[in-house]
């Protein structure tokens, strides 16, 4: 295994990441070389030596020498190729909370992997960084999907999961980590920004345990304004998730002056009943300044505590305050008793009486993975 050795994991890219004192940090690829290639899984021939991605809705087409919207897709010679096949920028230990995916086997190890590159421009991006960077242009380790399984199960980790960046840009990559970590008995997540075609969708539905999808607003015009993408296919790729059986959480980060009016997000959250079920866990996430967007000020807590009352009101069982510690909505209460399930404190699961399932004092069926 290059670049990683031993116990030695680190996270690379931003000041969000978090890492392990505890392990020997080895050296990461410094050097500019020529990266190694992979045949990308999702694309078609065009004319002449043109390709078109079909991994996510830009469906980039993409000339001989060119690079797609993510910046980790090129045509090389009327093949296209992943370039940040094997080459996470991030490597470290953490809890699923960090997602956050807070019905999912709360407070295990997981092993968190990114690589650099995303299929949409936010401006507020906390991670801006590495999701904004080519894979000439950031440290990475060479880690390939065996590997990174045999990593996991050797640190004690209970999944793997793919994060900080857009895992859509490095699918291949991904993927093929979730079929060999499935093979070997370990769970894997997403946390992702839904922005990908019902194809491969499906197809990593197949190896994937839990996913958390950033529903970041909910009108075509924050999309176009913020993140420089469409509401539509999010949308889509929710009803599928939910369609496959695949279990499912649902960030929205409420953005002072563009995301935050009362009709929007009880819009959203009508749409999300309807569509999903009312068991479906939304988080309303604190926004802080950050990238582009550092004029407005942090979420203020009233706001997020309005969104929460929103969703209530329209009948969602699971409604979470995030960002903002101590805060007691976030952690878990049964919807039928009322009684407290889950204790958080940051990242760290204090209590959890989940028990099968089930509410341990009236015996409520609580969905996720326990």
């Amino acid at each position: 295994m290059k670049g990683l050795s031993g116990l030695g994991i680190c996270a690379l890219g931003g000041g969000a990441l978090l890492s392990c004192a505890r392990w020997e940090q080895t050296s990461p690829v410094t050097e500019q070389k020529e990266v190694s290639l992979k045949e990308a899984q999702f694309y078609r021939r065009l004319k002449g030596e043109n390709v078109q991605c079909e991994v996510c809705p830009r469906r980039c087409v993409i000339p001989d020498g060119g690079r797609s919207f993510c910046r980790n897709k090129e045509n090389r010679g009327g093949k296209l190729y992943t370039l940040a096949y094997g080459k996470p920028c991030t490597v470290n230990m953490t809890r699923p909370e960090n997602a956050p995916l807070y019905h999912f086997v709360p407070g295990h190890k997981r092993l968190a992997l990114a690589s650099v590159g995303c299929n949409f421009r936010c401006k507020y991006c906390q991670n801006w960084q590495i999701s904004q960077a080519r894979i000439e242009e950031r440290e990475y380790y060479e880690l390939s999907p065996e590997e990174a399984v045999e990593l996991a199960l050797r640190e004690g980790a209970e999944s793997v999961s793919f994060t900080y960046t857009e895992p859509i840009a490095f699918y291949e990559y991904m993927y093929d980590v979730s079929k060999f970590a499935r093979e070997r008995g370990l769970m894997t997540s997403i946390v992702s920004n839904g922005f990908i075609n019902p194809e491969p969708l499906r197809e990593l539905l197949k190896v994937v345990d839990a996913v958390k999808i950033d529903l970041k607003g909910f009108t075509d015009e924050f999309y176009h304004e913020v993140s420089s993408a469409e509401l539509e296919p999010v949308l889509t790729s929710l009803n599928i998730v939910r369609e496959e059986e695949v279990y499912l959480e649902i960030v929205n980060l409420v953005v002072p002056t563009f995301n935050d009016g009362p009709e929007i997000i009880r819009e959203m959250c009508q749409w999300i009943r309807e569509n999903l079920g009312d068991d479906v866990p939304l988080h309303f996430t604190r926004f802080f300044p950050n990238y582009k967007l550092t004029h407005l000020p942090p979420t203020p807590v009233s706001t997020l505590e309005m969104a929460r009352g929103i969703a209530q009101d329209v009948g969602l069982q699971y409604v979470y305050i995030g960002n903002v510690p101590g805060h007691e909505r976030d952690n878990t209460y049964c919807p039928k008793c009322g009684k407290l399930l889950i204790l958080r404190a940051g990242f760290a699961v204090l209590e959890n009486n989940v028990a099968d399932g089930r509410c341990k004092f009236c015996g409520e069926r609580i969905p996720g993975i326990w």
